[in-house]
């Protein structure tokens, strides 16, 4: 007597999430996802780079930006500057952005491209910063999670507008 087995039906496969490091060519994609970004925030009228800038920064060896992507479309992306840190001499990694397409959220796909700059910091023993709004608790927690160290900061920019005031007054009293 012969037993067959029947066959389960093959469920098909997701396509796999990558992480790879963006190029000159995924400018305009870089600049998409950007400007998505900055919608969200609500702080549209701070993005002033160009889709053209974009391929130029890409091109650099001390920007890093991540694109998370499924079958060819974006789903996120994390970008960073490597710099040097004047107190220990040496480099950071410094993380300026980290952004998950909305539907793409809760996939753990913030965690893997923060783990792949990481990937990248670790061979040179790299610090990573990087800085979040007071009120995204969310994103605290999140960042508490994978063991990051959170601190209080309160962080000052100074526009060109702001700073030429000063240089004006400072050119008075000369």
């Amino acid at each position: 007597m012969s037993t067959t087995r029947s066959r389960e039906p093959e469920l098909p496969v997701a396509d796999p999430v990558t992480i790879r490091r963006a190029t000159p060519a995924d400018a305009a994609t870089v600049h998409m996802l950007v400007r998505e970004l900055a919608a969200h925030e609500g702080s549209q009228d701070h993005v002033r780079v160009t889709a053209a800038r974009w391929a130029q920064l890409l091109d650099r060896d001390d920007v890093v930006v991540l694109v998370a992507e499924r079958a060819g479309r974006a789903l996120g992306y994390t970008s960073a500057v490597r710099r040097l840190h004047l107190w220990t001499g040496g480099d950071v990694l410094a993380v300026d952005d980290v952004y998950v397409r909305p539907g793409e959220r809760d996939a753990d796909l913030g965690r893997r491209l923060l783990t792949a700059v990481a990937g990248l910091a670790d061979p040179d023993g790299l610090a990573l910063t990087w800085g979040v709004e007071p009120d995204n608790t969310a994103a605290q927690r999140f960042y508490a999670r994978l063991g990051a160290t959170l601190r209080e900061k309160v962080v000052a920019g100074w526009s060109p507008s702001a700073y030429r005031r000063c240089l004006a007054a400072a050119a008075v009293t000369r």
